[in-house]
């Protein structure tokens, strides 16, 4: 007898909204049915699926979910708010990000500029917080020192991070900007001093531990693929078999970060593990796929890492991208021109890579990173 995986249903507040936690043990197929068939979110504070308590209908969640899993709803049933009856008094409408529309060009200025869907769920997000905040005003009469005074706020009371300051305040100039035509300077909002806080990086020693630690082909060709090519999550699970050149030795990145293409140096060592891994797997689109053939999750990459410092017996916090800042820094250590670096890592400016400057270089030796650790 076959028992399905439990789903556990539970409240709590997050980012101060009510939601609805989508608790189970990891199982590849439930998150690719939460992904297509509900509104679910991945929050990485909570470490947990959400979905917001106003977007929130058990009946179809139940719906959705119940062929593949059994659903433990005990926790919200109890919150009248979530009870499937018609019959029950609606409480006043709550102004939330989930009913509020945006002005008309909004979303479809971001699409016409190609706006990654990451940049383009950012915005709406932070602009539909900003409608929220000035519900009961004319969006084109907001002065730009009330822009001010309404991030200001959010520094002051709910403590938003620099990176968050720049993002809202990017959300409100693109509707002002691009969608009113207003000129830029009259919304050249304060910025926020950045912090220039060093990349952390991992040893050589600790990478290689990592990478002979991994028995899994599948994720010791991802970790080696990540570290050896300096890839972002993204650019390493977006990678198809046509963008492997063995020929020539090349992985060609096709619509990296800024909408643009490169070629990274493809390493022996690293086209034999590529090698190994594809006659045990045999993907068939993406060089990486789950196990419905789809692409690898931005989720499974994170687990794979995280595991595989564990089992390295790394202390610190490991995560995707200290692959690519050891990538670099490893890389200039060896006295490579800097200049490549920046070319190999898609940096649009040389600022970038040069947080990575340790050693400076001036002969370009181009070596492989994966025989130095292996």
């Amino acid at each position: 007898m076959t028992f399905k995986p439990e789903i556990i249903l539970n409240t709590a507040i997050h980012r101060e909204q009510p939601v609805v936690k989508v608790g189970f043990t990891y199982n590849h197929e439930i998150i690719d049915r939460l992904k297509t068939c509900t509104n679910a979110r991945w929050s990485q504070t909570m470490r947990c699926w959400y979905i917001p308590e106003n977007d929130f209908n058990l009946g179809s969640f139940f719906t959705a979910m119940n062929p593949m899993a059994f659903i433990n709803y005990s926790a919200v049933i109890q919150n009248t708010h979530l009870q499937p009856k018609n019959d029950r008094p609606k409480p006043p409408k709550k102004i939330t990000n989930a009913n509020i529309v945006l002005p008309k060009g909004y979303l479809e200025q971001l699409q016409q500029k190609r706006y990654s869907e990451n940049t383009v769920k950012t915005y709406i997000h932070y602009f539909k917080n900003f409608i929220a905040n000035f519900s009961d005003r004319e969006l084109s009469h907001i002065t730009k020192e009330e822009i001010n005074e309404y991030i200001l706020r959010l520094i002051n009371e709910r403590n938003i991070s620099p990176s968050q300051q720049n993002q809202r305040i990017n959300a409100i100039k693109f509707y002002f900007e691009k969608v009113l035509g207003r000129d830029k300077e009259y919304y050249d909002i304060g910025r926020p001093r950045k912090k220039r806080s060093l990349p952390e990086v991992l040893s050589k020693t600790e990478v290689g531990a990592m990478i002979k630690n991994t028995e899994n082909r599948k994720h010791k060709c991802l970790i080696a693929l990540i570290y050896s090519c300096g890839l972002r999550r993204s650019e390493a699970i977006n990678l198809r078999l046509k963008d492997i050149d063995s020929k020539r030795m090349l992985i060609k990145l096709n619509d990296a970060k800024g909408g643009k293409d490169r070629y990274i140096n493809l390493p022996l060592q690293l086209l034999t593990f590529l090698k190994e891994y594809y006659r045990e797997y045999r993907p068939l689109i993406y060089l990486f796929e789950g196990q419905m053939r789809g692409q690898y999750s931005a989720e499974s990459v994170w687990k794979v890492i995280r595991e595989a410092a564990k089992r390295a017996g790394i202390k610190k916090r490991v995560y995707p991208h200290i692959l690519r800042h050891s990538f670099a820094t490893h890389h200039i250590e060896q006295g490579i021109d800097i200049r490549y670096i920046q070319e190999w890592m898609g940096h649009e400016s040389i600022k970038t890579t040069q947080r990575y400057t340790h050693v400076a270089g001036n002969n370009f030796n181009f070596r492989n990173l994966l025989d130095d650790i292996l």
